[in-house]
């Protein structure tokens, strides 16, 4: 292994931040990534004044299985809720740019948390979830430990990998997700798109880059990844 990814690699398992950036043929973007399980409200506010882009955690394909969390693309094009929902027939997801399919599933709040938005609010989301999927024992209902802790509509979206991960998609949740693989961790990660300071663009992967160097934050492209995941 190349020794930045080994470094990366040791940096989350301490709970610290990388940068990963996906690829130019793809959203050409950059994200900050924690490992879920160690969130603290911290957590939060670093990737709200460092990126600028959405807050979201990406879960592997094992851990929405668990929860039967759907992919909202689904559900929106469900014909009995088009049918009730008409609005949905007119808002289907089908001109993504970069992609075929979108990877988001429900919002989640904790039951806990007061609104949910907050640094600490939504790091108790974040860390719990990621805590409860560890927690699960073979003679768990999921879905009950799930709705016991958890409600939806919340103020942290979830995008969950695609069956097969990287095999079959190489998009910033398979990417996360993948590195919470190779460091051995829970496949639940937090992350956010990095943006240029004034928001109309995605930060450049030259800049992104030094970014990390400056502040000695491990940096991996996709492809780093995906080669020392062996796929």
């Amino acid at each position: 292994m190349e020794p930045h990814i080994e470094a990366a690699v040791a940096a989350f398992r301490l709970g610290n931040p990388v940068c990963l950036f996906d690829a130019e043929n793809r959203e050409g973007e950059t994200d900050l990534l924690f490992p879920g399980q160690s969130a603290v409200a911290q957590t939060m506010r670093q990737l709200r004044f460092d990126c600028g882009g959405l807050l979201f955690l990406a879960i592997g394909h094992e851990v929405g299985e668990a929860f039967q969390l759907p992919y909202l693309q689904d559900l929106h094009t469900d014909a009995r809720l088009t049918a009730d929902h008409p609005v949905l027939s007119h808002l289907q997801t089908d001109d993504l740019q970069y992609d075929t399919r979108s990877a988001f599933t429900l919002s989640l709040n904790h039951r806990d948390t007061f609104t949910g938005i907050t640094d600490r609010d939504r790091a108790l989301t974040t860390r719990r979830f990621a805590e409860l999927y560890a927690e699960l024992k073979p003679e768990d209902d999921p879905l009950a430990a799930l709705g016991k802790e958890f409600r939806t509509p919340g103020h942290i979206p979830v995008c969950r990998e695609s069956e097969g991960g990287l095999k079959t998609r190489q998009g910033h949740t398979e990417l996360a997700v993948g590195l919470a693989r190779l460091a051995g961790m829970t496949p639940v990660v937090i992350g956010a798109e990095m943006l240029q300071p004034d928001g109309d663009l995605a930060l450049g992967v030259d800049d992104a880059r030094v970014w990390a160097e400056q502040r000695s934050i491990p940096f991996l492209t996709g492809a780093e990844l995906i080669s020392a995941l062996g796929l």
